[in-house]
């Protein structure tokens, strides 16, 4: 009877918001008795545990992101994922990107720093939490190398 209350749409919804799959979203949605908020919150929680369990894998591919803000701020990079097909991956470009502008805008002076600090477009969250969100998405573990970063 609780399967009723969940329909395709939301489960294609759920999908979207989170970038669980589709079974994943389902069994959400199941435990959750139809309620999206509480598969949110349920997809989050088991995605956090893929996260830890990720840690510890080699990270062998990689990227190198730039940004230059105002011509006055420049950023240089260094982001690793397990394959090249994550590297490659929308999600994984994005974090590159947010993480570049993070250190333009903040200053960090170590990775530690930087993964610790409030994100610039959303202080709710930390730079950390970007990137765990990533790799809850994306099925591999990833992490932020090193940086640099030039003002004149």
């Amino acid at each position: 009877m609780e399967n009723k209350t969940i329909t395709a749409e939301s489960v294609q919804k759920l999908r979207e918001i989170t970038g669980a799959g589709v079974m994943d979203c389902r069994k959400a949605l199941i435990e959750a008795n139809g309620d999206f908020d509480a598969a949110v919150k349920v997809i989050h929680e088991k995605g956090m545990a893929k996260v830890e369990k990720r840690s510890g894998r080699e990270t062998g591919a990689g990227l190198v992101e730039t940004y230059v803000h105002n011509e006055r701020i420049g950023v240089l990079v260094s982001l690793s994922a397990e394959t090249d097909f994550v590297v490659r991956s929308e999600p994984f470009k994005v974090l590159a990107h947010d993480v570049a502008m993070q250190i333009a805008a903040a200053a960090p002076a170590t990775t530690e720093e930087l993964l610790a600090q409030p994100f610039i477009k959303d202080e709710s969250k930390t730079v950390k939490d970007l990137v765990n969100a990533v790799i809850a998405k994306v099925g591999e573990n990833v992490s932020v190398n090193q940086f640099y970063r030039i003002e004149v």
